[in-house]
């Protein structure tokens, strides 16, 4: 992490991270960038559907290998760079074939470093081999669902899963939210910790940076007329929530209530919740 001098009261209190020792090339490979239109939270019909939403820098998309289909050909890390559309960085990696593919680095990677997909490949940092060859206390991240479809799970700057125990044909996986789950054996996946695992220590500093991220303002609802929000009225400063609890704007529980659907398919395949 890097302190600025204190030349103002944002540059007081942010916190940076020390890009210039971690990345290796500042422009992204022109063949894996396109432009992609942004929604900014709102739906198919234009409605928002996620508040907070809006405005920012404009971005340059690069599309991420999620699917990793190189399988048995070695590749190696050209470069280490930064993604302004996700929190960990990525690495160019080049292929024995020639192909070039972006990918999500883990954490110790570095330009020269290998990776190799297939179900033989040893346990290194960044190898991408099936659950069922790995043994329990291996730090994984890039978690596939399905077999084939890509990863889905634990893809957010300095996360890793680790494998607990293998059993009937399925892998016990404990998450970041320390959920355990299991996930079948042939599914693959990396192994390892994703980069930058101090983007949770940074701190904005003003409002300036968080608007430059497309971050709109959040509004107490204590702070709103009744009519606007559940918590809003009151004379003076009044406690959060009603006598029925906190709510969301639309009159819904809110904080500690569970939100997941009790009949979802996928609820056979969680042995442990996550901690409310």
């Amino acid at each position: 992490m890097k302190r600025h001098a204190p030349t103002s009261p944002a540059r007081r209190q942010a916190d940076f991270i020390e890009w210039r020792t971690i990345l290796t090339r500042t422009e992204p490979e022109k063949s894996l960038t396109f432009g992609r239109k942004r929604h900014a939270g709102r739906n198919s019909a234009g409605r928002i559907t996620v508040r907070h939403k809006g405005g920012g820098a404009k971005r340059l998309w690069r599309d991420i290998d999620f699917r990793y289909d190189k399988i048995g050909i070695p590749a190696r890390v050209d470069s280490i760079e930064y993604d302004p559309n996700r929190t960990c960085l990525i690495a160019l990696m080049v292929y024995r074939d020639g192909a070039k593919r972006y990918v999500l680095a883990p954490q110790g990677w570095k330009v020269g470093s290998e990776m190799l997909i297939s179900d033989t490949a040893s346990l290194e940092v960044g190898n991408r081999l099936p659950l069922g060859r790995m043994p329990p206390g291996t730090p994984v991240f890039n978690v596939e669902l399905e077999r084939g479809r890509g990863a889905v799970l634990v893809r957010s700057a300095g996360s890793s899963a680790m494998v607990l125990a293998q059993e009937g044909g399925y892998t016990h996986v404990q998450l970041p939210s320390k959920e355990v789950r299991m996930v079948r054996s042939q599914n693959f996946a990396s192994v390892g910790m994703l980069s930058n695992p101090e983007h949770r220590f940074q701190t904005l500093g003003n409002a300036g940076r968080a608007r430059r991220m497309g971050i709109r303002p959040t509004v107490r609802g204590s702070a709103m007329n009744p009519v606007d929000h559940p918590h809003g009225g009151g004379e003076g400063r009044t406690q959060r929530g009603r006598r029925r609890g906190p709510a969301t704007p639309w009159g819904k529980p809110a904080r500690g209530v569970q939100t997941r659907d009790r009949k979802k398919h996928s609820s056979r395949y969680i042995l442990s919740r996550r901690r409310k």
